[in-house]
């Protein structure tokens, strides 16, 4: 605190404050209790524009910063920290948008802090500000890059890469135990065959979209999109096989739109195998993927390929983890490469049909 400070003295020229606080990048002003600017240092000028002789004597509402706050309410009249910090005594913290001399507009960071005297009154109040143009582009920037980068690769990753980043630890690989459900479009080179690149993409798109809406609503994650094929993980199999019933069901949407178009119907294969999986980082030094792999996904991939069109076909070892059995018939067991034992398969009873699909 300065010994005997007055408004006289903080508006006074050639005192070491005001060589001080011109010394000083940030915007600084202080205003008296009728919130008149009594100090403006060259911060403040280089910041907004406005020259020192233009602003001494005035208050922001007048013409000359007109405050608004992140929802675009002005609040020089009603909500001003400046004037809050008069009444209370508090120093108040607030992202604020002030008017540049041109024109614009621009956020700023504002500190606003009372200046007491001697005898602990309140006598002018003093705001530093600080221009966060470039943090908040780099944050605009940050999230539409999320958005982005969320499209090509599952939320686990991203998220994953994060924490990674702000604790600066290494990905290890760990194992889990998952649901993994595989999806497959029947017949996928006949489309290839016969439709143009635009009418795939679009194709695809509609059912990765839908894919991936149904399995983030159940609580899962795209793993990876393998060609026309998607690979989908979830913590409980119970999720796995209701987002696999629900993509069933919304495809039939999709279909009776393409039959409007004179399109053939889009079909799926769907498999899911519960058990252990090792989640890793996968890639080169340039590029990686978290992912699962083990003896578990493999089967599942075998799964799919056996399954009828809009079937879902499981294991015994998902069968076991389920709430409700009840809807599911027993197929046959199979033997898959790599099991000494035949595993047995299930089919959901409901989209179970009698024949079954060529493998393509």
């Amino acid at each position: 605190m300065i010994e005997n400070v007055t408004i006289e003295y903080l508006s006074k020229k050639g005192t070491v404050l005001e060589y001080v606080l011109n010394e000083i990048s940030d915007g600084i002003y202080i205003v008296d209790p009728q919130k008149k600017i009594i100090f403006w240092n060259k911060g403040a000028e280089e910041l907004t524009g406005y020259k020192e002789e233009e602003v001494l004597g005035y208050r922001c509402s007048e013409q000359i910063l007109n405050h608004i706050d992140e929802d675009g309410i002005p609040i020089c009249k009603s909500g001003c920290p400046l004037q809050e910090s008069l009444l209370s005594g508090e120093q108040i913290k607030m992202k604020v948008y002030p008017l540049h001399k041109s024109g614009r507009r621009f956020p700023v960071m504002a500190h606003v802090s009372p200046i007491k005297s001697k005898e602990g009154d309140i006598i002018a109040v003093i705001e530093v500000f600080r221009d966060i143009s470039k943090e908040e582009e780099l944050r605009i920037l940050q999230e539409k890059f999320n958005k982005l980068i969320s499209k090509y690769v599952s939320s686990a990753t991203v998220e994953r890469v994060m924490a990674q980043v702000l604790s600066g630890d290494d990905i290890v690989s760990r194992k889990r135990e998952l649901s993994v459900m595989y999806l497959d479009i029947v017949h996928f080179s006949e489309f290839f065959e016969t439709s143009t690149p635009e009418e795939i993409t679009k194709l695809l798109n509609d059912v990765f979209d839908t894919c991936e809406h149904i399995t983030k609503e159940f609580y899962g994650d795209i793993d990876k999109f393998i060609g026309d094929a998607v690979m989908a993980v979830f913590v409980d199999p119970n999720d796995a096989i209701a987002a696999g019933e629900k993509i069933i069901e919304t495809l039939k949407q999709l279909n009776n739109e393409r039959t409007m178009l004179s399109q053939k119907p889009v079909n799926v294969r769907i498999a899911i195998n519960s058990g252990q999986v090792i989640q890793a980082e996968l890639g080169t030094s340039r590029r990686k993927d978290l992912t699962v792999i083990g003896d578990m996904v493999n089967t599942v991939v075998y799964l799919e390929k056996l399954a009828a069109p809009n079937s879902i076909y499981i294991t015994e070892s998902t069968l076991s983890r389920l709430k409700d059995t009840t809807e599911f018939n027993f197929e046959k067991r199979i033997s898959v490469k790599g099991k000494k034992e035949p595993i047995s398969i299930y089919s959901l009873q409901k989209h179970t049909k009698k024949k079954k699909a060529n493998v393509s």
